[in-house]
């Protein structure tokens, strides 16, 4: 008896016909939706080389590789929801994925509900960003992000990630 191993994204699909070539570097995602399962499924497998060249490459320097790969690993995955998409077909240049993920982290049960942003670079889709929905209200910042390099907020002097950012 042959054992398939199902894609982590909950297509119903194997691993080596869904997301696996598309982490791998076999080929392209043809969607937004695409990029976004396959993100998950890389989370899963903690397939954190991909999870960076995935990301869009103006936001590739803010990638925190020690931040994604703990949540990867402590967290236990149980599924991946894909509630709506806007725009992000083959044809389109952008493109909007709301999602749920939902894993277990200190033996609770969290869902990461998520409208995630996406846009297609020569021909390629990337994830620009994503702003986490509460209460079916997408959650806005009352104050401007602080990156990674600015200083920090604080007036420390140091710069936001070896500060309060750490």
């Amino acid at each position: 008896m042959q054992v398939v191993n199902l894609c982590p994204c909950g297509s119903n699909n194997p691993f080596e016909q869904c997301c696996g070539p598309i982490i791998e570097g076999q080929k392209q995602a043809a969607t937004a939706s695409a990029l976004l399962a396959s993100r998950y499924s890389a989370y899963v497998l903690t397939q954190i080389d991909y999870l960076k060249q995935s990301l869009h490459p103006d936001k590739q320097a803010e990638f925190d590789e020690k931040g994604a790969r703990k949540w990867s690993t402590e967290s236990d995955w149980r599924g991946l929801e894909i509630l709506n998409a806007v725009e992000g077909g083959p044809d389109d240049e952008k493109g909007e994925v709301e999602f749920v993920a939902t894993f277990i982290q200190d033996a609770q049960t969290i869902r990461h509900h998520e409208k995630a942003q996406f846009e297609k670079k020569d021909g390629i889709w990337y994830f620009v960003d994503g702003q986490a929905v509460i209460n079916n209200q997408p959650l806005r910042r009352e104050t401007p992000k602080v990156g990674r390099n600015e200083p920090c907020p604080c007036g420390s002097g140091k710069k936001y990630k070896k500060c309060c950012g750490a």
